[in-house]
């Protein structure tokens, strides 16, 4: 992890969960992601494991296999902090609207 994982890292909604659920197989994963769904550092974890490509275990909410579809159809994208804050700017405004 990044020196920025510190910042949101305390707020995860999984700091207090069993680690091995997290990196659990394949099958697991898809149990394990429910606990992000509700996270208030979502966006941020997800963020972490993009930019540096982290491939192992639930991040954001996203198995290892999504994340690696998502890295191959957005090959050209250096951050996804701007691609990310902005796909949940746009979101929550049309939430609002």
């Amino acid at each position: 992890m990044t020196s920025s994982s510190a910042q949101w890292i305390e707020g995860a909604a999984c700091r207090s969960s069993d680690k091995e659920d997290l990196f659990a197989d394949a099958a697991r994963q898809n149990s394990a992601r429910t606990v992000c769904f509700g996270c208030p550092v979502r966006i941020a974890c997800l963020i972490e494991a993009l930019d540096n490509r982290i491939e192992f275990g639930v991040w954001g909410g996203m198995t290892e296999r999504e994340r690696r579809a998502l890295l191959r159809r957005r090959p050209h994208v250096t951050s996804w902090r701007q691609v990310l804050q902005a796909a949940q700017a746009a979101h929550e405004q049309s939430r609002a609207g």
